[in-house]
């Protein structure tokens, strides 16, 4: 089946570059989302004295991890659309999105087991290393390993369900795609409100947060229901495409998720979790694509940010582990003032930062140029030449 599914209806307006095309700014803000999470996880070191530093740290910073992934998740989907390639087939795009993330997650993996957690049962070794421990509401399973690498669990369902999903968006009239992205926002929204109602808030999530086990696993690991965010991205690639956003800039849009995100810190942990910041995300997406498109990149479109965004991968990977095994390193009960407790986190991110360069220049570039499509088959041996006349010369000179 090929990824590439074209219509007479489905003709994209000739709107800056082509389809496929970098869209720097979006790259840049991949690192912003990443740089969110960690500052999310950054919470659970605990390392200033002050308590009120704590509060107004936790307060700050609660529900950034979640707004990272969000983004994530909704970023996936809109690159892939606006980037399928002409003729390209299902085996090849899944291999080149799983030699992309696989090499990665066995070496974090392998560092995690190492550094952080070196007594995995085989229950939660075999489903972390096949990424499909986010198929069940077991807490150890969730996060095994490297915690971090449930997300990539949703993402391979993602890829798994990207080509019929392709197909399906792109049989979508041009000026219907509008409504099935309002009804797909509505939907991650009535998820949550659903879940908060009819689902019990018992048992508890281990880790102390304010929400149900069952309750967090149906919102925000349980892959089908993340496939909305995902499914989001691509139907705003489509309008995208199609010059049909409704021109909303990047710095309205960047107000919008700000604005959003003040008013979760003010609503019940559970909404915060995807409900109130999904919207505005995807529409900064669209936005900061938009803005690429039309040549306008800014400070995001810029060389170092661009790098930053290239590693983000990697950086997220990585945080995770490094913030829990410095933290070791520092002594658990070992508290800071606050110029020096913030001088650890910054150390923490540089230190991350150049790890991260390290896991992308030597395993994920590598892997990516060795892996992500079949080698070409060697040229055969020179052969007497064809004259233009004989029949089939021009089917054996058109195969490579």
């Amino acid at each position: 089946m090929s990824v590439q599914q074209s219509t007479e209806r489905d003709v994209e307006r000739p709107a800056g570059p082509a389809p496929g095309s970098r869209l720097p700014s979006l790259t840049g803000l991949r690192f912003v989302a990443a740089a969110l999470v960690f500052l999310h996880h950054a919470i659970y070191t605990n390392v200033f004295a002050d308590p009120d530093v704590v509060r107004v740290f936790h307060d700050l910073f609660i529900n950034t991890g979640q707004m990272g992934v969000a983004f994530f998740f909704v970023l996936s989907g809109f690159v892939l659309t606006f980037a399928v390639r002409p003729g390209d087939t299902t085996r090849r795009f899944l291999r080149r999105r799983l030699v992309k993330i696989y090499p990665n997650h066995v070496v974090t993996f392998l560092l995690a087991a190492v550094l952080i957690i070196p007594a995995l049962h085989w229950t939660e070794v075999v489903p972390n290393l096949l990424l499909v421990q986010t198929w069940w509401p077991r807490y150890e399973n969730l996060f095994s390993g490297n915690p971090l690498s449930w997300s990539l669990a949703c993402e391979v369902f993602f890829y798994l369900a990207f080509p019929l999903l392709l197909r399906a968006i792109r049989r979508i009239r041009p000026e219907r795609l509008w409504w099935w992205a309002i009804g797909t926002m509505a939907a991650i929204v009535g998820v949550t409100l659903i879940v908060s109602v009819a689902v019990p808030a018992t048992p508890a999530m281990p880790d102390g947060q304010p929400v149900g086990l069952v309750q967090f696993w149906l919102i925000y690991t349980f892959p089908p229901v993340r496939a909305l965010d995902f499914l989001l991205g691509m139907l705003l690639a489509r309008i995208v495409l199609t010059g049909r956003w409704i021109r909303l800039g990047t710095a309205p849009a960047t107000l919008l998720v700000l604005v959003a995100y003040l008013a979760g810190m003010r609503l019940p942990y559970i909404y915060g979790l995807n409900a109130l910041t999904i919207v505005p995300l995807a529409f900064l997406v669209a936005a900061a694509a938009t803005a690429d498109r039309e040549g306008r990149t800014g400070l995001l479109g810029s060389r170092p940010a661009v790098w930053l965004g290239e590693i983000s991968y990697a950086f997220y990977l990585l945080h995770g582990m490094l913030l829990i095994w410095g933290r070791q390193r520092l002594g658990t009960g070992n508290v800071y003032g606050l110029p020096a407790g913030i001088g650890l986190l910054l150390l923490a991110l540089v230190v991350t930062v150049l790890a991260a360069a390290a896991l992308h220049a030597f395993v994920e570039r590598p892997m990516m140029r060795r892996f992500s499509s079949p080698r070409r088959a060697p040229a055969p041996e020179p052969t007497e030449p064809v004259e233009p006349t004989e029949p089939g010369f021009r089917a054996r000179q058109e195969v490579p």
